[in-house]
């Protein structure tokens, strides 16, 4: 049944974002290991498509708010109002409070509001006041992002990087899914109108399931070898952290799940390595390679356990 599912997910979101199968196969990984998302290419190639898709598929409530340079961070996580009736302020929750957050653009912001997100996407609660007030669970935030070399845009912090579990790219599609796109003038309307998948019960079955999917202590161990791998200085200018080996061995069970396998393979950890660990590195400028090109050379050289 669970796998069933799953199927069904794959393909309801294939029908959308057509041509983006392993691209799409990420991004439900992603969720059901409990993390957040960051989807980043140029304009016009579907990230705002897979993300209305992904919200609807899931069946869960969810909010978008367009990220402008005027943002401010009380236009995400709320504001407090007198009220004459009560004689006191009252609490009026922004629309960070929801299910799935859809940050449309998030590096359009300035960084004084994209710090806003750091703990909800981390603590899953807001702070305004003196005042903690937590987050409907679960909480996820699928984040889109022009490049950064693009005019009007603000890189994100180390920070705020390190809290999306995965980063991915979808590209521009290959000709087959281009002329389906064009004969049907895209999918955007049909991704806002899709059927619910899963409940929120069957995602948080599914969220256990991939916490008890098993890691035998060698597949821990090469798991060690690649965070030391970036820290030696060969190949990054700063390495990974442990919190950074626990996003990866996390995104690792997700994949091994969604392959019906109750176990890790060393296969799902090289699979979820780039996407997940890529955008918290930077590569030596030594190596004349990118950062993504970088992560898959160091893979090839460091030997499975």
């Amino acid at each position: 049944m669970t796998l069933h599912k799953i199927q069904s997910l794959l393909d309801q979101l294939n029908t959308v974002v057509v041509g983006k199968k392993q691209q799409v196969q990420d991004c439900v990984a992603c969720l059901l290991a409990g993390g957040h998302l960051l989807i980043e290419d140029v304009p016009g190639v579907g990230k705002t498509t897979l993300a209305h898709a992904l919200a609807h598929s899931f069946g869960l409530q969810f909010a978008r708010v367009q990220f402008t340079s005027d943002l401010m961070p009380s236009d995400l996580t709320g504001v407090s109002v007198y009220d004459r009736a009560s004689e006191g302020f009252v609490f009026h929750p922004g629309p960070v409070f929801t299910q799935v957050l859809l940050a449309d653009e998030i590096n359009r912001a300035s960084p004084k509001t994209q710090s806003a997100l750091l703990e909800s996407m981390e603590e899953k609660q807001v702070s305004v006041e003196g005042k903690t007030h937590p987050l409907p669970t679960p909480f996820f935030v699928i984040a889109t992002q022009n490049p950064q070399e693009q005019l009007g845009t603000y890189p994100l912090p180390e920070s705020q990087l390190d809290r999306f579990l995965m980063r991915i790219s979808l590209g521009y599609p290959d000709r087959a899914a281009e002329l389906q796109l064009l004969a049907h003038h895209g999918h955007r309307s049909q991704a806002d109108h899709l059927a619910a998948q899963l409940s929120a019960q069957e995602l948080a079955h599914l969220q256990l399931a991939v916490l008890q999917v098993h890691a035998a202590d060698p597949l821990l161990h090469y798991v060690q070898d690649l965070l030391e791998a970036t820290r030696n200085g060969q190949w990054f200018v700063q390495g990974l952290s442990p919190r950074a080996g626990i996003a990866l061995l996390r995104a690792a069970k997700a994949n091994a799940l969604m392959h019906a396998r109750n176990y890790v393979s060393p296969d799902d950890v090289q699979a979820m390595f780039v996407p997940t660990m890529a955008h918290r590195l930077h590569a030596v400028a030594r190596s004349g390679r990118g950062t993504i090109e970088q992560a898959r050379a160091m893979l090839q050289a460091v030997a499975v356990a």
